[in-house]
């Protein structure tokens, strides 16, 4: 009798669970993972017929993996219809299959060779994934402006200041292309999404509200994109934004010591705290704006979303969320939370500094830099923690543009790699030490 009865509350506990109603994080994983919130840009054909864009005789035979080290891109760790993470099967034309993007184009990454959705994609180049995707479609179209100056980075924001000019207020469509300032040579690094939670304001320069949902939204601006569209994505997004809110860094997986870790915690609170906040039982987050004169970093970024987006996007349908979230004018950029911040090399806004050993010692920063754009664990710079680079020369004219963007030449606009001098100043043990301890964060 016992037996029947316990074999009976089993079943209905697992018939409760079954039945539970899913989290707002949990629909919103769903949501990002399985639906195309944008129409597509190519034909699903052109995936398999991109190879020849490549200088190959044939279709290589790991024709997957071929693709991502390609573009830099990784598997997708969710059913995704065979097509990578950043990718996503969506209508064409009547009765076609296409190819759109998704947010993990840009925020799906790869340690170890393990994908990670919400890292920042540091092995990205989406300019030849767009030029070659669109030859491979036999598809028309140049591209309005350069998508990216530099493997790893992109220019995020010069995509919401090109779409945002070809909408009204309201979101329906322009005929002609407003002036907003549009300039491309950012070169954005990405941010890993799990340091969303800490930060009051968001973006490099911390202009946005942090809980702001349809500021997500920018990247729904395609053209066949209508008003209405928005308008029904906003509850979906709204969970999406609670998954992002749930996510946690990835744990360092290799040894730390544990005595020398220690001893970088009081190099930290030191040196580091009072920008980048406390971490342990009392953490604590300041949120702070660093000025461009103190900070010393390439103020390209800062200066090339100005008041022209500002205003547009101040009044339209993204500004006007309820509770409103204004975006704000602002000194400088945002000294980010360190969560998890082995894994997100390269470092400052704009990837210029491969290394967290460069980070705190500007006099071992590369000048110009290459690497495989590979995340194995071999491609992994473990004791100065980053990714191994290879030093060259400047860039011959002779490589093709998709050659020289796998070169990083921080004398270019846009790419500068001084200022953070903070560590200057420490000693070679306390830097050793401190790299130590922020593997633990």
């Amino acid at each position: 009798m016992r037996r029947a009865t316990t074999l009976f509350a089993m079943i209905l506990v697992g018939s409760v669970c079954v039945g539970a109603e899913p989290t707002a994080a949990e629909r919103g994983k769903r949501a990002l993972e399985s639906k195309a919130f944008i129409p597509s840009f190519w034909p699903r054909a052109a995936y398999d017929l991109v190879w020849k864009q490549w200088g190959v005789a044939e279709k290589p035979k790991d024709y997957a993996a071929a693709f991502n080290e390609r573009y830099g891109l990784h598997p997708a760790p969710y059913a995704n219809d065979g097509l990578p993470m950043g990718l996503r099967v969506a209508p064409y034309l009547p009765l076609v299959k296409g190819i759109a993007l998704d947010c993990m184009t840009c925020h799906g990454g790869s340690l170890r060779g393990t994908s990670i959705v919400g890292l920042g994609n540091a092995s990205l180049d989406i300019q030849s994934l767009f030029e070659d995707l669109y030859v491979a479609g036999k598809i028309p179209a140049k591209l309005p402006f350069t998508f990216t100056q530099t493997r790893g980075t992109n220019e995020a924001g010069a995509f919401s200041v090109y779409l945002l000019g070809y909408r009204n207020d309201d979101l329906s469509l322009r005929e002609s292309l407003r002036d907003l300032g549009l300039k491309d040579d950012s070169c954005e690094d990405v941010p890993a999404w799990w340091l969303l939670k800490k930060k009051k304001t968001m973006y490099h320069v911390g202009a946005t509200d942090a809980r702001s949902v349809r500021s997500l939204m920018q990247f729904m601006m395609h053209p066949l994109t209508l008003p209405k569209d928005f308008e029904r994505a906003e509850p979906e997004f709204r969970d999406i934004q609670a998954y992002l809110l749930s996510l946690e860094p990835p744990k360092y997986p290799f040894p730390i010591n544990a005595k020398l870790a220690a001893q970088g915690q009081t190099v930290f609170e030191s040196n580091c705290a009072k920008c980048h906040g406390s971490y342990g039982e009392h953490a604590s987050y300041p949120n702070k704006i660093v000025p461009l004169d103190e900070i010393g970093t390439d103020r390209t970024r800062f200066d090339n979303i100005g008041v022209k987006f500002g205003e547009a996007y101040a009044a339209s349908w993204f500004a006007k969320e309820s509770p409103p979230r204004p975006i704000r004018a602002t000194a400088g950029y945002q000294a980010p939370p360190l969560d998890g911040v082995w894994a997100t090399a390269p470092y400052f806004h704009n990837g210029s500094v491969p290394t967290l050993d460069g980070v705190l010692n500007s006099h071992a920063r590369p000048k110009r830099f290459t690497r495989s754009f590979r995340t194995n664990e071999e491609d992994f710079e473990k004791d100065r923690v980053g990714w191994k680079v290879t030093e060259v020369e400047p860039v011959a004219r002779k490589l093709t543009p998709f050659e020289r963007r796998k070169i990083y030449d921080t004398t270019q606009r846009g790419r500068g790699n001084a200022g953070h001098t903070y560590g200057d100043d420490l000693s070679a043990d306390e830097r050793r030490a401190l790299i130590e301890y922020l593997k633990t964060l």
